[in-house]
């Protein structure tokens, strides 16, 4: 498994954002590009991206220096808003949103030019909202009965170490996907999350201000 583009398949760790910026990727420190404008998030187009641009972003989320500016969807086809295109960084510029482009929402691009970035930095972060991969979104995990054996299976999962808190009430931002799971009932010794006791896939009494997250001991290490 190529862990810069493929992680732990079944879950996933979509790290929180910076300053109206983020990955949704494999780590925290690569992935396509996002950045929330006017309450919504959406992605950047790839035509003039170049590492230019790429280390505004890998400097903005603490990252380290860009190894690569990645183009046509590399991290997969985001949804919703294309909200940059044409982005034109010297390098120096604090945020990406300081860089020139012609305008919010202004573009000619489909999803399948998403921009993404690779950066240099060596490890991610295991503190994450728990999202399970599904197919077009994500799914997120509803904080009733949430405890620490629950979060233990995820960081396991992970290869993130031991669970150190599981958050509730979106401690890490609420996600926009279908709530898939509700009142798991881990053990701590299940394999995956998914196979622990719950109330049924796609069941649930939540709204996503229940969002499910997890802090563990570990750091992983990209490859």
């Amino acid at each position: 498994t190529n862990h810069l583009f493929s992680f732990k398949k079944s879950i996933l760790c979509l790290f929180f954002s910076y300053s109206g910026i983020r990955l949704n990727g494999s780590t925290s420190c690569s992935g396509r590009v996002e950045i929330n404008h006017s309450g919504q998030w959406g992605t950047v187009c790839d035509n003039s991206w170049d590492l230019s641009d790429a280390q505004v972003v890998c400097r903005q989320l603490s990252c380290g220096s860009a190894l690569n500016a990645t183009s046509s969807a590399v991290f997969g086809e985001g949804t919703g808003q294309i909200w940059l295109d044409e982005v034109n960084c010297t390098g120096s510029e604090s945020s990406l949103t300081d860089c020139q482009h012609p305008g919010f929402g202004t573009h000619k691009c489909k999803h399948n030019e998403d921009a993404g970035v690779i950066c240099s930095a060596l490890f991610l972060r295991c503190l994450c909202p728990v999202r399970l991969a599904g197919t077009g979104s994500t799914r997120t995990v509803c904080d009733d009965d949430w405890g620490i054996a629950d979060a233990g299976v995820v960081c396991r999962q992970l290869g993130c170490g031991t669970a150190l808190n599981a958050t509730g009430s979106a401690y890490f931002g609420q996600g926009d996907g279908p709530i898939w799971l509700d009142d798991v009932r881990c053990s701590g010794h299940e394999g995956s999350l998914t196979s622990c006791g719950n109330s049924g896939q796609g069941t649930h009494n939540c709204g996503h201000g229940e969002d499910a997250g997890v802090i563990c001991s570990g750091k992983e290490k990209m490859i």
